[in-house]
């Protein structure tokens, strides 16, 4: 119940505060988000399956953010677009997760 709290904290905070990202930096914040929503699926998908470990949860949640971003820094650093090898990997682990979480609740 506590996760559901500070997440709805969260989202009221950036809803009101409504932070502004400067656009040089809006590819990176956009990938720590992706990252950050598959570590955040994978640990709902492990809690439903009753393997959640908290210590997990948080490394894969900063390293998933930091690679991602790492890897959008090289790119742009190669002149080479990183960002739809990121969401590709990243989106793919996504609906995998979300199949999972899904099949638990309704089955099937």
């Amino acid at each position: 119940m506590l996760p559901l709290i500070g997440l709805a904290i969260g989202a009221l905070v950036a809803v009101l505060l409504q932070p502004t990202v400067p656009q040089d930096l809006s590819r990176y914040v956009a990938m720590a988000v992706v990252a950050a929503l598959d570590a955040t699926l994978g640990g709902v998908r492990s809690s439903l399956e009753r393997t959640f470990n908290d210590r997990i949860f948080v490394i894969s949640f900063l390293s998933n953010a930091l690679v991602a971003i790492a890897l959008v820094w090289l790119g742009d650093q190669l002149s080479v677009d990183l960002v739809t090898a990121v969401v590709v990997v990243l989106g793919i682990r996504i609906f995998q997760n979300v199949a999972a979480i899904r099949r638990r609740l309704v089955g099937g």
